[in-house]
């Protein structure tokens, strides 16, 4: 049994420590906004927040998180969250979607450390979350409107 805070409450989850934290969110505990992508933490739609810090779920183990706290997609709030979502609806950012929930808790965790990127900031947080429909140029323009509409 592992226990951890997911998505600000307590949870017990029985796994086995060596398995993945995609699987045991997926699994386990039903929350299937995070996705599989590559099983290799090279295309980012694993993402999740560990500690407040994005990690890919997919090469995390459930032994590694006892007493963390893991936010998902599902679990993201506060304004910063919420701005960044409702921009990424607003600008039409996805196309097939599937990359979507790594791409924006990529971006919440650059917004809250970094709160007006730079293009280059963008670049290099997100580097490594692929899109498979080339959406970067929509993904940064919602990452800069995120930052405007957070600083008005």
């Amino acid at each position: 049994m592992v226990t951890f805070t997911l998505n600000g409450e307590e949870t017990s989850l029985d796994a086995d420590p060596n398995m993945p934290l995609l699987w045991a969110l997926r699994e386990k505990a039903g929350l299937t906004g995070t996705k599989f992508g590559c099983g290799l933490a090279q295309c980012g739609a694993c993402t999740v927040h560990l500690d407040g810090f994005p990690v890919r779920s997919c090469q995390t183990f459930v032994g590694d998180v006892e007493g963390a706290r893991i936010t998902t997609i599902e679990g993201l709030s506060g304004d910063l969250a919420a701005t960044v979502q409702q921009v990424w609806a607003d600008l039409d950012v996805p196309q097939c979607g599937y990359c979507q929930s790594g791409q924006i808790m990529a971006a919440v965790a650059l917004l809250s450390e970094t709160p007006s990127p730079s293009d280059d900031d963008i670049d290099g947080a997100l580097e490594g979350n692929l899109c498979r429909c080339a959406t970067y140029h929509r993904i940064r323009a919602a990452i800069h409107e995120a930052s405007r509409r957070l600083e008005a």
